[in-house]
């Protein structure tokens, strides 16, 4: 299991799957996620591209953080592991919070970044008042106080019906998530806010929202396509949160076409 250990000694856990020869493409998970979340489009994009996962730290297999971290952080992690692999530049497709490490890649980093995908992600995700009540309920009784709820906003009604195995996967995938590198990651997203920087993304975007989709609404993923010059905005109906599971060829789909350019 590849493991890069970061400068503050935590350990991130990264997978290469795909062509050796292929243009790299990264991807970077949710928030109470893994690198396996993006399962589907390594078995679509592989024959094309040299495809980076890593669980973001506190989350998968990767290090626990001793304490709550910060955006910044979290995209030096991002950074460290590019320099590790001798990654100058690559594709960067980011969904929510790793949305979020996604543009700030962008914005502070903009050579490392050829064509960027931000999904279900915004510039300010949320309030303090919310992610603070997060924090206090993981820490009160674990993960399982929001399990149920996440689970509704990454899936739509329909989808619940349809792939009840798919939700319980997840469900798992929370349920086994260490408490501390949750709310650790929900102290990151609480503090940041890149809505003054976002004007200053450089980088072919293509920003993805869908109509269901509680956690970083439609409007949200409107205002983010305004904000950065020239980029695209694509809107998935009937979908939630997590649109690279309910619609997994079509997303594969849009990242395909995208990354031709």
């Amino acid at each position: 299991m590849p493991m890069l250990t970061l400068n503050d000694g935590l350990t991130l856990h990264y997978r290469i799957d795909g062509r050796t020869d292929g243009a790299p493409l990264l991807f970077s998970n949710s928030l109470g996620t893994d690198l396996g979340m993006w399962d589907a489009q390594v078995a679509e994009l592989s024959d094309t591209f040299r495809i980076v996962r890593y669980d973001t730290r506190g989350h998968g297999a990767s290090g626990l953080p001793s304490g709550p971290t910060t955006l910044d952080r979290l995209g030096q992690d991002l950074l460290a592991l590019l320099d590790h692999l001798e990654i100058e530049a690559t594709h960067v497709c980011g969904i929510s919070l790793g949305g979020l490490t996604a543009q700030w890649l962008a914005i502070h980093h903009p050579t490392r970044v050829k064509r960027l995908i931000l999904s279900n992600t915004a510039a300010r995700i949320g309030s303090p008042e919310i992610w603070n009540a997060r924090i206090d309920a993981v820490t009160s009784a674990g993960m399982e106080a929001v399990v149920e709820a996440a689970l509704k906003r990454f899936f739509s009604p329909a989808f619940h019906g349809r792939h009840p195995e798919v939700v319980q996967q997840f469900g798992a995938i929370l349920r086994a998530t260490d408490s501390t590198g949750y709310t650790a990651c929900c102290a990151a997203v609480r503090d940041a806010d890149l809505r003054p920087l976002v004007a200053g993304i450089r980088a072919p975007t293509r920003v993805i929202g869908s109509s269901l989709d509680e956690s970083t609404p439609p409007a949200q993923a409107e205002a983010l396509h305004a904000a950065i010059p020239g980029s695209e905005l694509l809107l998935l109906e009937g979908v939630a949160h997590l649109t690279n599971i309910e619609q997994p060829a079509t997303f594969s789909n849009l990242l395909r076409n995208f990354l031709r350019g």
